[in-house]
């Protein structure tokens, strides 16, 4: 399990983490998301830690990581631009990791080198930054660790191997119970891994909730009404977005679908349908709801 209480990180003037709390529980897949300089890398890097708090703590499994090797010893992290010595081989990094974590299982790491396309004796900087990655996770998950925090996992990574991992990540959580957090703007791709996910923004946490319910509560409407009615008439809807143009309206609402429809319905509308979002359309929403939209960034 992650905990996170009131944790701060500050750069200078800059505060990267603004006193952001919530949990990551055991066994599970969490991904975060958010627009860019929202602090989710600088709490990936201080989860496994790498930077210690200027306030407040992170948790794992009750152990803080700075300076810790008890708990550094079960935590992996893959950092969006994976670092490895100048002359490496992954045959140099298996070396390297089995005398660095305590866990560290070779018939895994071999078994899963035979899964991914890569020379073991090549110089890893020569390689692809696709197959980088991929030597990354090799050595991550040969290490056997409780939690495993990526950083831009899929960036590079074909569609195959992209797959391939997520197969791999969901074997190991079910198998072991590892716990996996995932910081990624690909939200498809969490979309079809992660079961919880959590929103970041200027260093703050909007929210973290399960995948599935954040999607049942939050929905988007299309109608069109003859007369239009008053703005003011959808005040009785937890308002995201709204739009109106002509006889339409299109609108991102918070609540159940039930909820929802009973509410249009006593409208009267013409024509309308509910549409669930998907996760990216989700993070659109909201984002704009705080204030971070097309329409703020070009004005």
């Amino acid at each position: 399990m992650i905990e996170v209480k009131h944790l701060t990180k500050r750069f200078g003037a800059i505060t990267a983490l603004d006193d952001i709390s919530f949990q990551v529980d055991s066994g599970s897949i969490f991904g975060l998301v958010g627009s860019n300089g929202a602090g989710k890398s600088t709490f990936l890097r201080t989860a496994a830690g790498v930077y210690r708090p200027d306030a407040g703590s992170v948790l794992i499994d009750g152990g803080e990581p700075f300076e810790n090797l008890s708990v550094k010893g079960n935590v992996c992290f893959i950092s969006d631009y994976p670092y490895f010595p100048r002359a490496a081989t992954l045959t140099d990094m298996e070396d390297l990791f089995s005398h660095t974590y305590p866990h560290w299982d070779k018939e895994r790491f071999h078994y899963l080198c035979s899964c991914f396309p890569l020379d073991t004796k090549q110089r890893i900087l020569n390689m692809s930054k696709g197959m980088q990655r991929q030597a990354a996770i090799l050595c991550a998950l040969g290490a056997r660790p409780t939690h495993l925090l990526l950083d831009e996992i899929f960036d590079g990574l074909d569609p195959v191997m992209r797959q391939l991992l997520k197969r791999i990540l969901s074997g190991e959580v079910s198998d072991r119970g590892m716990t996996v957090v995932i910081a990624s703007h690909n939200l498809r791709e969490l979309e079809d891994i992660c079961d919880h996910v959590g929103l970041f923004h200027r260093g703050g946490v909007i929210f973290d909730r399960e995948l599935d319910s954040l999607k049942l509560g939050i929905s988007r409407v299309q109608a069109m009404f003859r007369p239009m009615p008053d703005r003011s008439a959808f005040d009785s809807f937890d308002l995201v977005t709204l739009r109106t143009q002509g006889s339409l309206v299109d609108f991102v609402a918070r609540g159940t679908q039930e909820d929802i429809l009973a509410k249009l319905s006593a409208m009267n509308p013409v024509f309308s349908e509910l549409l669930p979002l998907t996760l990216e359309e989700v993070f659109i929403s909201e984002m704009e709801a705080a204030g971070y939209d097309i329409d703020n960034i070009l004005s």
